[in-house]
């Protein structure tokens, strides 16, 4: 009796299970990883979504007319570099006062344009063009500044997202 036919039909048997296997596994790998981009980008997209509700939020808070309602939206080491004032504002104090001056002209803002890089699951910016209308708290007129932004925010570890920097500048003549 020849062993040499059988055996050789073990090892192609055994190889072909091998490559088999391999190729299984290798799919799968690719499979997984194509399902991981897919859902890494849906991450994103909802980050990017959740990133254009916080500015409602923060505009929300500008309607309260609470200054501290609005600071509490900025982490404690934020910097503000606001629309309408030449101070830059680097600590909580400062944030409230800006706002308690600001809040008078009972702004609502509207976006415009908006831009939204996610950086990292933690990190986001959102940077475009928003106006105010603003209301005079002496004379009661309206008026509207047109303004560039950025606003970069930071996920806090109990979920909340917190503004870190704040750039809002009046849109130039021309």
């Amino acid at each position: 009796m020849n062993r040499r036919p059988a055996r050789r039909r073990t090892a192609v048997a055994t190889a072909t299970a091998v490559l088999a296997a391999g190729t299984f596994a290798l799919g799968a790998g690719v499979a997984g990883a194509d399902s991981e981009s897919k859902g890494e980008k849906r991450a994103k997209q909802g980050t990017k979504t959740q990133v254009l509700g916080l500015f409602d939020h923060w505009n929300a808070a500008l309607r309260t007319g609470d200054p501290k309602k609005v600071a509490d939206l900025y982490a404690k080491d934020a910097v503000l570099l606001p629309t309408v004032s030449n101070q830059v504002r680097t600590d909580r104090a400062g944030i409230l006062d800006y706002f308690e001056h600001f809040l008078r002209n009972k702004p609502v803002g509207t976006k415009i344009e908006s831009v939204v890089n996610v950086l990292d699951r933690d990190t986001v910016i959102d940077t475009g063009v928003y106006e105010f209308t603003l209301t005079d708290h002496d004379t009661g007129e309206k008026s509207t500044v047109k303004a560039r932004y950025t606003y970069a925010y930071e996920k806090q570890p109990d979920g909340t997202w917190l503004i870190v920097n704040h750039h809002s500048s009046k849109m130039p003549q021309g």
